[in-house]
C-alpha cells in the first residue's frame, strides 16, 4: 500500500490532531507518577503515526522515541521535530535493552499484527520495561457492535478485532504483575440520566480501550498507581442494554408474563372491534346474527 495512501486516509477518519491529543490525556493519570518516580523517564511509542502522543509525553518531561513502519508517518513527525524512526516494529523493540524503559505504547497498532507478533510484542514490552513500567496498548472496542460489525473493517489493514479478555490475558501471561481494562472516547451525553436509544445501544458503548499493564514493582512504587488502576472507565454493553431494558419497562427473568399480558390485552381489544363491526349486527325480526349485512 503506498504510504501517503495511508496517510490521507488516517487524515480524514482518524481526526485531527488536536482531537486525538484531547483523547490522550485519559492517559496522563497513569504516566503522572513516573515523573515523580525518575528523574527524566523514558518512553518508547511504537507506530507513533502523525506523532500526537510523543508530543505530549515530551511537553510532560518524558524522553520520547517514536518508531513507525510508515515512511510518510515518520516524515510527518520530523517536521514537527519529534524523534521517530522508520522500522520494523518489532525489530527494533528486539533491539531495545532490557530494563531501560518506563512506558512502551502502541497505539492502534494491535489490531494490524497477527496474533503471534501480538504476543512478540507484549512479550518484548515486558523484558525492556524497568520495574514498576507501563504498557499501553489501545485498539478499537468490538463490544461496541457498530465498530466490532462495521467500522473496524472500514480501514483495509485491520486484521481482526481483538475482545478485552484477551489483551487482557495475554498481558497477564506474558508476566505482567497489574493489567487494567480503559473503555475510551465514548459520547459524554451517555453520563447524563436521559433516556437512550435502540442505536445507542448498538453504537454508544465506548468505541475504543486500551489495556494498561505494569510490571511487578515494589510495594512502594505500586501504591503510586493505585488510583488510576483502581477507577472505572467508559460505557460497556451491559450497561447500556440494562439502561435500555429499565426504560421498557422489561424485567429480566419475566419475559413470558410480559408477552402473556400483552397477547391478553390485544385479544381484549380485538374482541371489542369484533362487537361493533357492522356484519355483527342483528338481522332485524331473526333474534339471531345475520350473516351478512342488513
Amino acid at each position: 500500500m503506498n504510504d501517503h495512501f495511508y496517510q490521507a486516509f488516517e487524515e480524514r477518519y482518524r481526526g485531527s490532531r488536536e482531537l486525538i491529543q484531547s483523547r490522550l490525556l485519559a492517559y496522563l493519570p497513569f504516566v503522572e507518577p513516573l515523573k515523580t518516580l525518575h528523574e527524566a523517564p523514558v518512553a518508547l511509542d511504537l507506530g507513533c503515526g502523525r506523532g500526537e502522543w510523543l508530543e505530549l509525553l515530551q511537553q510532560w518531561g518524558f524522553q520520547a522515541t517514536g518508531v513507525d513502519c510508515d515512511g510518510a508517518m515518520v516524515a510527518v513527525c520530523a517536521a514537527g521535530k519529534l524523534p521517530a524512526i522508520q522500522s520494523d516494529l518489532l525489530e527494533y523493540l528486539q533491539g531495545v535493552p532490557p530494563a531501560s524503559q518506563n512506558v512502551v505504547s502502541a497505539f492502534h497498532v494491535a489490531e494490524h499484527l497477527s496474533f503471534p507478533e501480538l504476543q512478540q510484542l507484549v512479550e518484548e514490552a515486558f523484558r525492556v520495561l524497568a520495574p514498576g513500567g507501563l504498557l499501553i496498548i489501545e485498539t478499537p472496542n468490538p463490544e461496541n457492535l457498530i465498530v466490532g460489525a462495521t467500522d473496524f473493517y472500514q480501514d483495509p489493514t485491520h486484521r481482526r478485532p481483538l475482545p478485552a479478555s484477551l489483551l487482557e490475558f495475554v498481558a497477564e501471561y506474558a508476566g505482567f504483575s497489574r493489567v487494567k481494562t480503559v473503555y475510551l472516547n465514548e459520547d459524554p451525553r451517555l453520563a447524563a440520566n436521559r433516556q437512550i436509544g435502540l442505536l445507542e445501544v448498538l453504537g454508544g458503548v465506548s468505541p475504543d480501550y486500551a489495556v494498561v499493564a505494569q510490571k511487578t514493582a515494589s510495594a512502594e512504587i505500586c501504591r503510586c498507581f493505585d488510583l488510576p488502576f483502581s477507577r472505572l472507565y467508559g460505557v460497556d454493553l451491559k450497561t447500556l442494554a440494562k439502561r435500555y431494558d429499565r426504560q421498557l419497562g422489561v424485567r429480566p427473568g419475566k419475559p413470558v408474563r410480559r408477552f402473556a399480558r400483552a397477547r391478553k390485552f390485544w385479544k381484549s381489544i380485538g374482541a371489542g372491534m369484533m362487537a361493533l363491526w357492522p356484519w355483527r349486527r342483528t338481522v332485524a325480526g331473526q333474534g339471531t346474527e345475520g350473516k351478512g349485512l342488513s
